[in-house]
């Protein structure tokens, strides 16, 4: 199957999708800050560069996006194009995330990961708390 947008337009869509301060990063952000909590974000001297890095509590987040990081979710789907392209990225980010939260739970760290769909509006206040409860309970 094609893909059904030219590679210029495919190119300009690409190019805009961040892997910083993205909104789901910044949403729980704000909530850890509004709850007293102070953190570092993208330190990059530990394993995978977590979003953020609460030292007090010896815990790291990651904010995860549901395609890039495989999430078994309806926003989660298989392109239709390029798909040995896709399989072999989306594989290895996988890969990835597993090698680098064991080698934070082996150094000590409370590994926490939140989903971009746990972040919509009817599960964001669960969600948050259950972030921040693993934060200060470990």
């Amino acid at each position: 199957m094609t893909d059904i947008v030219s590679a210029d337009k495919r190119s300009q869509i690409m190019s805009r999708i961040r892997s910083k301060n993205t909104k789901p990063e910044i949403v729980v952000r704000k909530y850890l800050f509004s709850r007293g909590l102070r953190y570092r974000i993208n330190v990059r001297k530990l394993p995978g560069t977590p979003d953020i890095v609460l030292r007090k509590y010896k815990t790291v987040i990651f904010v995860n996006g549901c395609f890039w990081h495989h999430h078994d979710c309806e926003k989660f789907h298989w392109p239709k194009s390029n798909v040995e392209f896709w399989t072999e990225k989306i594989t290895r980010n996988e890969r990835r995330d597993k090698r680098n939260h064991s080698e934070l739970a082996e150094a000590g760290w409370n590994v926490v990961t939140v989903w971009e769909c746990e972040l919509k509006k009817s599960l964001l206040e669960d969600t948050l708390q259950r972030v921040y409860n693993e934060v200060v309970e470990g």
